[in-house]
């Protein structure tokens, strides 16, 4: 499965059931609280990489994947445009960037 196939899905779920699909009940609480479940996902992520345990983080890391296309979704961002972001980047130094960005909200 591609992040790709993953942003289909659900998309697809969107508007579906919230009774019966976690993430249409999700997207149904609102932007606020799937960036709050995104932001408990990689804070989980953070533990078992300070942890080590390749196998945890394996399955956190998953868990932030899904909820960042989740928060993504409830903005309508499309993941293209962070595909395209990342693509503008490329080549270009990640300090370079990052001073570039200097004084940004960012």
């Amino acid at each position: 499965m591609t992040l790709d196939d993953l942003a289909g899905i659900i998309a697809a779920r969107a508007d579906g059931d919230p009774s019966s699909s976690w993430t249409a009940k999700l997207l149904a609480l609102g932007p606020e609280k799937c960036a709050e479940k995104f932001g408990e996902e990689a804070i989980e992520a953070i533990i078992e990489a300070v942890k080590g345990d390749q196998d945890a983080l394996t399955s956190e890391a998953a868990d932030v994947l899904f909820h960042l296309l989740v928060m993504l979704q409830s903005r309508n961002v499309p993941l293209a445009d962070v595909m395209a972001e990342l693509a503008r980047r490329q080549g270009q130094s990640g300090l370079a960037e990052k001073a570039a960005r200097k004084g940004s909200a960012k």
